[in-house]
């Protein structure tokens, strides 16, 4: 197929170009030239899409079949986009994110939960879960049932620009005791961008409407399982020292920020690892072992380097004073 990237240099926009190029189809891409190349064998069309008159120019009296935005900004730009390709793309796919429920996300909560309240025209981009939000309803008013929202959440993989999963492999290849975040046996729930790309473009072929909660099958793997895969995949001198939630919130260190992926079994972030995924799978999402996510997502740090997180962006992990604190009054 004709497929339209807006974006496609990092994480889950390059995941989609090389699986697309991969198997065929045509690909444009629409970045402004600062993130990186595009793949090799993509039109790569340089603008800043901010400027809705140059995005047009660069656009006009070209067709796709699909076109697919990972923008996270201000819903407003998603709105100009949406407007501008209306009669020139079949079909819309947006990634959005599960951050569009109401807070806290109830376990077992499927595309039915409430969402945030959103302005499709707004500017503001500071707070995530409505600038997604807005933006899934520009697609919607636009391209009606022709559009597909992906509600992916936490995704992992090669090329992932928030550094949660590469903190931990960079922590673990440095050796010694690891604060591990226990149990070994909490579940997660979590997507590879590759995977997501995958289905996202099988579903693209099958013009797939409607939202979805596009992450993996709660305890696809566990916390325990990941941390050890990381210290296969650095062939790393590291002691995991399992930690009971109880200490790690006593001694003031908080899950998913300082201790990325992970969040507590219980409290206000346990929904985060506990969505109903079942729509998606019944639409033909699979997911790879743990294992070869982390391998894989090593090799390119390896290779590449961890690229520039977004502005604005808090950092991610623990720093090394409060964890070594906390091992040291553990004894």
């Amino acid at each position: 197929m004709r497929l339209l990237v807006l974006g496609g240099t990092h994480h889950v926009g390059r995941a989609v170009v090389e699986a697309a190029l991969e198997r065929g189809d045509t690909v444009t891409t629409v970045t402004r030239g600062l993130s990186g190349p595009s793949a090799r064998g993509a039109d790569a069309v340089h603008v800043d899409r901010t400027d809705r008159q140059a995005l047009d120019t660069a656009l006009r009296d070209q067709t796709w079949d699909v076109a697919l935005d990972t923008w996270s900004g201000a819903p407003r730009l998603v709105h100009d986009s949406t407007a501008l390709l209306a009669a020139q793309v079949a079909h819309y796919v947006y990634v959005s994110s599960r951050s569009v429920y109401v807070w806290p996300m109830p376990p077992g909560s499927d595309e039915s939960a409430p969402v945030v309240d959103a302005d499709p025209m707004s500017d503001g981009e500071s707070d995530y879960a409505a600038a997604k939000r807005g933006a899934e309803m520009a697609v919607e008013q636009t391209f009606g049932e022709r559009a597909l929202l992906a509600r992916a959440g936490l995704i992992l993989g090669p090329y992932e620009v928030v550094g949660r999963l590469p903190w931990w492999l960079g922590r673990i290849a440095r050796g010694g005791r690891v604060l591990a975040p226990g149990p070994w046996e909490r579940p997660l729930q979590y997507v590879d961008g590759r995977d997501l790309a995958t289905w996202l473009l099988a579903a693209a072929d099958r013009r797939l409407g409607g939202a979805f909660n596009a992450v993996s099958r709660p305890g696809h793997a566990t916390i325990g399982e990941l941390l050890e895969a990381c210290a296969e995949s650095t062939g790393a001198d590291a002691e995991l020292v399992w930690t009971p939630p109880e200490v790690i919130d006593a001694a003031g260190i908080s899950g998913w920020t300082e201790l990325p992926i992970w969040v507590p079994p219980t409290g206000d972030l346990a929904g985060l690892h506990a969505a109903d995924v079942s729509a998606a799978y019944r639409e033909g999402l699979t997911c790879r072992p743990v294992a070869d996510t982390v391998r894989d997502t090593w090799r390119w740090l390896s290779e590449e380097g961890l690229p520039e997180p977004p502005p604005g962006r808090p950092g991610t992990g623990l720093h090394p004073d409060k964890e070594q604190a906390l091992l040291a009054a553990m004894g």
